[in-house]
């Protein structure tokens, strides 16, 4: 893998920490301090620990030993980085750009707009010459294969996380009844964004098929549960009673299992087919 991707994913890494630190940390003072003003609390600290998360993804992606590792991480920060500069430019109207939003938030909004701007760009040039590179390799890289039922369970993450993700996208109005707590319509689709590029590594990671490179993806989902259920802790007033607080709840469950399920893999390499 070449030092620029390694770079690149860990000035990625380290622009995510700084997010989450805004919103799960200080969920009360967005209007302050972050790109646009999130409500309720429990939105802005489920946005932090997905920042938070996708900061562990990267740095594992930066240590890598090659790209069937990294690739991972790539796709799935490129589709995210993707859907919210899309999500922004479709909302831009509720960023703090104007003169009567506090200069550090119109000094943030505008530093957000940049990193998603630049971000996709070059993750996608150094993406598209590390695989070139990785196609003209003339060895296969052993792999152990994955549990059927562990590769299943994250075919099956990926379909559902990327299903609601897009419907969230598509059609923000439907948090009404998809989501367990109160969502506007940008927050709709920061949402959805998140959980599409969630998809992303959940899906990729059951068709790599190999337990050495999903291994990320485990870091990353452990994390994310753990953070989720420190959000629930502080701000799971804010959530609904009915289905879509269960169906919260069982997502939850059924990542931290697949990630779970991976950390403890114990990898027997053979040779690729």
């Amino acid at each position: 893998m070449s030092p620029a991707l390694r770079r690149l994913l860990l000035v990625a890494a380290a622009l995510v920490f700084l997010a989450g630190l805004q919103l799960f940390v200080f969920p009360l003072r967005t209007a302050d301090w972050f790109a646009w003003t999130i409500a309720p609390p429990m939105t802005a600290v489920f946005l932090g620990a997905a920042y938070w998360s996708s900061a562990v993804l990267e740095v594992a992606g930066a240590r890598a030993a090659g790209w069937a590792q990294a690739r991972l991480a790539v796709g799935s920060v490129l589709v995210f980085t993707t859907l919210t500069l899309v999500v922004t430019l479709m909302h831009l109207d509720r960023f703090h750009l104007g003169s009567d939003h506090p200069s550090g938030a119109r000094a943030i909004t505008w530093g957000w707009l940049a990193i998603y701007t630049v971000v996709p760009v070059a993750l996608t040039a150094v993406g598209v010459r590390e695989l070139a590179r990785a196609r003209d390799g003339t060895d296969a890289p052993a792999r152990t294969p994955l549990p059927r039922a562990l590769r299943t369970l994250l075919i099956a993450l990926g379909v559902v996380l990327t299903g609601v993700g897009v419907t969230l996208l598509v059609a923000p109005d439907t948090a009404s009844t998809l989501w367990s707590w109160p969502l506007t319509p940008l927050t709709a689709r920061a949402v959805g964004a998140w959980l599409v590029g969630l998809g992303w590594a959940a899906g990729h990671a059951g068709l790599v098929d190999d337990a050495v490179s999903v291994r990320p993806v485990g870091w990353t989902g452990v994390t994310f549960v753990v953070l989720q259920a420190v959000a629930l802790a502080r701000h799971g007033g804010d959530l609904s009673r009915g289905a879509a607080a269960a169906g919260y709840v069982v997502g939850l469950l059924a990542v931290g299992t697949a990630a779970l399920w991976i950390l403890l893999l114990r990898p027997d390499r053979r040779p690729a087919a």
